[in-house]
């Protein structure tokens, strides 16, 4: 496999605001400007989901995915509601997801590098029951 480009040199310098000026193509409409507004100050209040040196070492967990020395387990549920978001959903992802992370690795003689995801393929999503 050919190895990663891991050079960052010429990626611009990321800022809190730096994200505003990439394209969109995945949002939903919000048809409350002010409201989607206030959300996004009080947000900003708050503590970051994700800190500085765990991208760091996703970014370097990654690399080793590219290069062929570890496998990608991504995991998550689009379609899942506000209503299913409760701690024993959240739990019982997560032990489903690290039994497969351990599976893996016996079977596979490779670190896991796990990531959990929730994708958007449109702005908006309509759930639908097994008939």
């Amino acid at each position: 496999m050919p190895a990663a480009n891991t050079n960052t040199a010429q990626l611009p310098k990321w800022t809190p605001e730096s994200w505003m000026s990439k394209p969109i193509s995945q949002v939903p409409t919000y048809r409350d400007q002010a409201e989607l507004a206030e959300v996004e100050r009080r947000l900003a209040t708050f503590p970051p989901l994700v800190f500085a040196g765990e991208a760091r070492k996703l970014r370097q967990s990654l690399a080793q995915v590219a290069t062929g020395h570890a496998f990608l387990l991504q995991g998550g549920d689009c379609a899942e509601s506000f209503a299913e978001h409760s701690a024993n959903n959240i739990r019982d992802f997560f032990r489903v997801f690290l039994q497969m992370a351990v599976v893996m690795t016996y079977a596979g003689g490779f670190p896991v590098v796990k990531v959990g995801t929730s994708p958007a393929s449109s702005p908006s999503h309509v759930r639908r029951r097994p008939k």
